[in-house]
């Protein structure tokens, strides 16, 4: 979560963010295509964490509640995607084309998630894997129907008059969340063969990753280029292929197998940011945008241009408008150290109350 601010951040103000792709291996710099590259392990963890998140719920309640509560939860998330969400990014409702991305996705996900887990936990896993391994086989097909956009090929797609660009189409999205509700049980073995599994799980897919990179036949449809070498690390996430979600998924393995023997204190910042996800998501969205504004005010004298489509999307923007990279981590900075307080301040409310709204945000 406190990755993801810089890259939204760096979107919002970076001076080249709609010159070029921050991992055009071509035209970026090496600090401009890290400072992308480690914000991709952001969605992986969200989702295959969301569905630690689901296994360890299900352990309190049926199967029948369960469902119901991801379905409800996941078309609550699509709701917010179409319009809280939409309003923050844009600062106006009805200006530039439906954005589809990371909610949408979450949201879907959640909706099949209430489906999956009615079958067998071992099925579910293996079938989650097998997905994930095996869907860059269609990357070859090009449909032009609208279901096809929303599975597996980012594009616009129309409704009505409206035009939306689906962003994260949902598979395997979805198979890495169900993933994640199949390692659920894992979480719940004794530490040292918790630790050891996650170890092992992490290594073979961060060994799989390089193995499939050197070879440079399947998994991405961005090969990798002889003698580039940032291109080994430049993976496809729209939608994620599987060395995408290996060189991301793989090390975070190793990460939380780390992690594990740590005891955080509950005013860490990263326990606190955990323990309020959606706030934190939503609110530091409306706090990059302001200070957006307040920037371009300071400097143009208006900020008009950032009240509507964002750069890339249909935004118009001065031809000199944007900041330097070094400008962009010091808003970073700025940005977690304001969520602090204010998602500390949340998660008191949400230990203190049980309003069924709250499981809601």
């Amino acid at each position: 979560m406190i990755l993801m601010a810089l890259d939204h951040i760096r979107e919002f103000i970076h001076a080249d963010a709609s010159r070029f792709q921050p991992d055009d291996v071509m035209r970026a710099t090496a600090i401009l295509f890290f400072t992308r590259w480690v914000t991709h392990f952001c969605a992986p963890i969200f989702f295959f964490t969301a569905g630690i998140g689901a296994y360890f719920r299900l352990r309190s309640t049926s199967k029948s509640e369960m469902s119901t509560f991801l379905w409800r939860r996941g078309v609550w998330l699509i709701f917010l995607e179409l319009t809280v969400l939409r309003l923050i990014m844009n600062f106006s409702f009805f200006r530039g084309l439906i954005l589809l991305s990371i909610l949408w996705a979450l949201g879907w996900s959640m909706v099949a998630l209430g489906f999956l887990i009615r079958m067998p936990i071992r099925a579910l896993a293996v079938l989650s894997v097998a997905v994930i391994a095996l869907h860059n086989l269609a990357d070859s097909l090009q449909p032009t129907a609208s279901i096809w956009k929303f599975l597996h090929q980012p594009g616009l797609i129309s409704i009505g008059s409206l035009s939306a660009l689906i962003a994260y189409p949902v598979v395997p999205w979805i198979f890495v969340m169900s993933a994640g509700y199949g390692a659920g049980s894992v979480v719940t073995w004794e530490p040292a063969a918790r630790q050891r599994f996650l170890l092992i799980l992490g290594a073979s897919a961060t060994l799989a990753f390089i193995v499939l990179r050197i070879v440079n036949v399947y998994g991405d449809p961005q090969p990798r280029l002889p003698g580039v070498w940032l291109s080994f690390l430049r993976c496809t996430k729209y939608p994620p292929s599987l060395d995408f979600l290996l060189m991301t998924l793989g090390p975070s393995l190793l990460f939380l197998a780390r992690f594990d023997s740590f005891a955080f204190s509950p005013r860490n910042p990263l326990m606190v940011f955990g323990k309020t996800p959606l706030f934190y998501f939503l609110l530091h969205l409306l706090v990059i945008h302001t200070i957006a504004v307040v920037l371009a005010w300071t400097r143009y004298g208006t900020a008009s241009f950032l009240f509507g489509p964002m750069r890339g999307l249909g935004g118009e923007f001065p031809v000199d408008y944007g900041y330097s990279l070094a400008i962009v981590y010091l808003i970073w900075f700025a940005v977690v150290l304001l969520m602090y307080p204010a998602c500390r301040w949340y998660a008191g409310v949400k230990r203190r109350r049980t309003d069924w709204w709250l499981s809601y945000l």
